[in-house]
């Protein structure tokens, strides 16, 4: 039986309770992570919804899930209909829907410590014009109803050595001092944990899958720093690294500090730091600065050592993907694996390698029609057996040292349909177009992804996500501020200018529901672009693929790929035989030869 009938009507029994009409509940934390521990993982308590993006409104008669498009298909499955209806973002958003469905009067609960401002503002202006009214809580009413809920983690903090990280965090702390002191301002919030962590060389095991450690800083126009951290989490190591400079707090006294810059300017970020912070800095006298995190593009555009690293850990990580695939190829056609073997046993040709320290997400291991929900996880209930005439794609990837990778690759089971070949083709036609674009420096992800979508829309066929993201170095797999998506992307992402150094994901796909998903997905690295002949003054910008293994070569029809396009894809795969190929012995390597012969 499902508990979560049960839940939600516990809820709208508490929030009746304490005179609420309703309650907003996003999926992140009070540091507005995209990914979060398990004490935070409140939206799927209770809906039962394991994406990692969404939002549900809860008011006495209705309540409607929020979810993109990456996850139309996923959240039908795992949500109910009975008690949920199903809302699309961007095409309404929950202050419109509060809107259109609170009665007037009604009073709509939220947590300033899962909230951005703007949020808080639209939302509560939304509400305004029906008549309704947007309440802070002072604590999370899931929370009081969620008995068994985990306590955070409390996994020690890391020293990410100097060595990977290219630049030590003096030198970074004094570059954000001199920036404070362009700004005129005395100090700058970090809430945003792979902020903190790149900021100060350290690392942390209290998020699945990113090694981030749950704290904030304060660092100060003089390079000073204030670290508010559980002092457990801190061993000598981690102390003298850090030095006389940072100084270490109680993590509960962050709130409190805020209140004692009276006075002082203090810069916050809007999209980075909840409302909560932003609240107490006022309410404590500060005048605050809302200027987007220092640290956002200082940490997006790469050093030459991250740079080494992030090739490193490809080429490692690539050879074990390899052998994945020849497994894949022999093995699954036999009958007898399922979603959950294959992922295990990735994991395990990754384990091999001696250096992984985890996975950079939790794999999508897709087969047949599950392949269609682009953020699909596979569970014990979803597991599906891996068949003949199916479509097995995987994106998965590593954390390691010295890099952070992402990877996505499609493996028939069997003979693929003509319909299976026009579309893979097409996609790859608008991976090859990414990973071939060159354009001026100052262009915005926005203005290049019609590229990738151009061979599918002259079929009429397009995928409901982004191209690309950015990716960070032993950090996020997911990292901003940069992206390729469309222009009216959520947030502006697509609009922010790319540099060279960024590293993004180029991931054109395919998804035909109730059938078959298709994404082929590698890491770029921008890079600058001599062309002869061009202007002398114009600074041009091109993609280096970064990501090394087998493109299925029986996906392709080679009729649909013009001569420059057969070309890049046969010497990208020299070059994968050339990187991937020493690490691999004997009928793995010439696995690996045959597979990347140029095509006939």
């Amino acid at each position: 039986m499902s508990p979560y009938p049960a839940r939600l009507a516990a809820l709208r029994a508490h929030l009746a309770s304490a005179g609420l009409d309703g309650f907003v509940v996003p999926l992140t934390d009070e540091h507005m992570s995209e990914y979060v521990g398990s004490y935070a993982q409140r939206l799927a308590w209770l809906t039962g919804f394991q994406g990692s993006a969404g939002t549900a409104a809860v008011l006495a008669d209705t309540a409607a899930i929020f979810t993109d498009g990456r996850y139309t298909l996923q959240v039908r499955e795992q949500v109910s209909a009975d008690d949920w209806a199903y809302v699309q973002v961007p095409d309404t958003d929950p202050a419109l829907w509060l809107a259109d469905h609170a009665a007037a009067g009604a009073r709509i609960g939220y947590d300033p410590w899962l909230h951005p401002r703007g949020w808080v503002a639209d939302t509560a202006a939304a509400l305004a014009d029906k008549g309704a009214t947007l309440v802070a809580v002072a604590a999370n009413p899931i929370d009081a109803i969620w008995h068994d809920r985990p306590a955070p983690s409390d996994a020690r903090l890391l020293v990410h050595g100097n060595d990977v990280a290219g630049a030590s965090s003096a030198g970074k702390r004094a570059d954000i001092g001199d920036w404070l002191t362009g700004k005129g301002a005395d100090a700058v919030i970090l809430s945003a944990l792979d902020s903190i962590a790149w900021t100060l060389n350290i690392r942390g095991g209290d998020v699945e899958n990113t090694p981030v450690a749950l704290a904030y800083a304060i660092v100060h126009a003089n390079g000073e720093t204030d670290l508010f951290v559980a002092e457990e989490k801190i061993d000598e190591a981690v102390r003298q690294h850090l030095g006389n400079a940072v100084r270490i707090r109680p993590r509960n006294d962050f709130a409190a500090t805020l209140a004692t810059f009276a006075g002082r300017r203090v810069v916050a970020d809007p999209e980075r730091a909840v409302a909560a912070i932003f609240d107490a800095l006022e309410h404590g006298g500060a005048t605050v600065l809302a200027l987007r995190d220092p640290v956002v593009l200082a940490k997006a555009i790469k050093n030459p050592a991250e740079i080494a690293g992030h090739r490193a850990a490809s080429a490692r990580d690539g050879a074990a993907l390899t052998r994945f695939l020849r497994w894949v190829e022999i093995e699954c056609p036999k009958g007898g694996q399922t979603e959950l073997s294959a992922a295990a046993q990735l994991l395990a040709f990754r384990e091999a390698t001696g250096l992984l320290l985890d996975s950079s997400f939790a794999t999508i291991s897709a087969t047949g029609a599950h392949g269609a929900s682009p953020h699909y996880r596979v569970t014990d209930e979803s597991n599906a057996p891996i068949l003949p005439g199916q479509l097995y794609l995987v994106d998965s990837g590593g954390q390691y040292a010295d890099g952070t990778t992402d990877v996505t690759r499609v493996v028939p089971i069997g003979d693929p349909t003509a319909e299976m070949r026009d579309r893979f083709t097409r996609v790859l036609k608008g991976h090859i177009a990414i990973a071939t674009a060159v354009f001026p420096d100052g262009t915005v992800g926005g203005q290049i992804d019609a590229f990738a979508r151009r061979p599918l829309w002259e079929a009429g066929l397009d995928y409901g996500h982004g191209t690309g993201h950015g990716v960070g170095a032993y950090l996020s797999v997911h990292e901003g501020p940069q992206r390729i998506a469309q222009p009216n992307y959520p947030g502006g992402a697509a609009l922010e200018p790319l540099r060279a150094g960024m590293m993004l994901s180029n991931e054109p796909g395919y998804y035909k529901a109730g059938d078959y998903g298709i994404r082929i997905e590698n890491l770029v690295l921008i890079e600058p672009r001599h062309i002869p002949g061009g202007d002398p003054d114009r600074a041009m910008l091109a993609f280096e693929t970064l990501t090394f293994a087998p493109i299925d070569r029986t996906l392709i029809d080679p009729a649909l790929l013009t001569p420059a396009e057969r070309a890049w894809l046969d010497a990208y795969h020299a070059r994968v035989v050339e990187v991937i190929g020493p690490q691999l012995h004997d009928e793995d390597r010439t696995w690996l030869v045959a597979k990347c012969a140029p095509l006939p």
